[in-house]
């Protein structure tokens, strides 16, 4: 008889719905046993649509589950900290959607407690697990490009109509810092090897007339002498995403790249010896990002490694993006205090 390692759920969300429940599925011997909702009859029929078989009527009554085993934490920002704590003490695995909190103090907290309680805790930063980020971290090692100099990156999107909620409100931990921000500082630590050491940034009027940035550019000083230029938003519809490294030897261009989806585009770019421009298509292997991270993570609840992003991970990717708001507030170079 196979024995079944359960999930819970804990918030009845778009990701969980559209990624992550395939995901955990997608692990042999894993099943999401439990979901959690803030409204009881969302649940009911979060459950019912996704052939989950509780839907809990609170925190405890999940937590309380003996077949729950592990939690997705995927619950408006402000909650994250909580329920990850009370998770821990129950005993439960948790991996928690970015950021990992609102303030790095409980950001800690958290990382502690799973300690604490002999549990795993990951941070879903996805990106991670594509396999063209891999690919150019893998050219970037080889040192094609020589000494990296500089990185572009562009993350500004449209953020869709269902979307359009908690995210432009500062009650929960909103705006575009918060959501993509850290997933940038975090991207760039795992193809760098390196967090920035100082940041600026500006949002445009529109974004401090609402009080929630939609839209930030920004300057990333690294100690290593690379500088990083970043464009993130919520209302650029017409545009990929993508991520440029340029090095002393060459260019990596990666587009349609800092995506949920298994896709994108690598090209090297360099000059030949004739000053020519020369650009080659890397192949990809692609994969699905989510399988890939919920793989390491079930690894590490085995003992057998380190999830693909851990909390500490979580802690220095929020630490980056406060140090951000820190920057839009005062409008000077903020240093990063990792």
């Amino acid at each position: 008889m196979t024995t079944i390692t359960g999930w819970g759920l804990i918030g009845a969300s778009n990701i969980a719905s559209s990624y992550m429940i395939d995901a955990i599925r997608a692990q042999e011997g894993h099943e999401v046993v439990s979901v959690l909702s803030s409204d009881a009859l969302r649940g009911q029929a979060f459950a019912a649509e996704h052939s989950i078989e509780h839907a809990a009527e609170s925190l405890a009554d999940l937590l309380n589950n003996p077949q729950v085993h592990a939690v997705y934490i995927s619950t408006t920002n402000e909650l994250h900290f909580k329920q990850a704590i009370q998770a821990a003490q129950a005993g439960k695995h948790v991996l928690c959607e970015k950021p990992l909190a609102l303030d790095i103090q409980q950001a800690k907290d958290m990382v502690a407690e799973c300690e604490k309680h002999g549990v795993v805790l990951a941070t879903n930063h996805h990106l991670r697990n594509s396999a063209l980020l891999a690919t150019a971290k893998s050219c970037l090692q080889s040192g094609i490009i020589g000494k990296v100099q500089n990185v572009r990156v562009f993350h500004a999107v449209a953020l869709p109509a269902k979307l359009k909620t908690w995210r432009l409100t500062s009650n929960n931990g909103g705006g575009v810092v918060l959501d993509i921000t850290v997933h940038d500082a975090d991207t760039l630590a795992y193809l760098l090897d390196e967090y920035p050491s100082e940041v600026t940034a500006l949002t445009d009027q529109a974004s401090r007339a609402a009080g929630v940035e939609d839209a930030v550019m920004m300057i990333w000083n690294y100690n290593s002498g690379i500088m990083a230029q970043v464009h993130e938003g919520f209302k650029t519809g017409h545009s990929q995403t993508g991520i440029e490294i340029l090095g002393e030897k060459g260019t990596l261009i990666g587009t349609n790249c800092l995506t949920q989806e298994p896709i994108g585009e690598l090209v090297l770019q360099q000059r030949n010896d004739d000053g020519e421009l020369t650009r080659k298509t890397l192949d990809i292997p692609h994969r699905n990002l989510y399988i890939e991270g919920t793989r390491r993570f079930v690894e590490a609840m085995n003992g057998e490694g380190t999830p693909a992003a851990t909390g500490e991970d979580g802690v220095r990717s929020l630490t980056v993006a406060l140090s951000v708001k820190q920057a839009l507030e005062s409008r000077c170079v903020e240093r990063v205090i990792l």
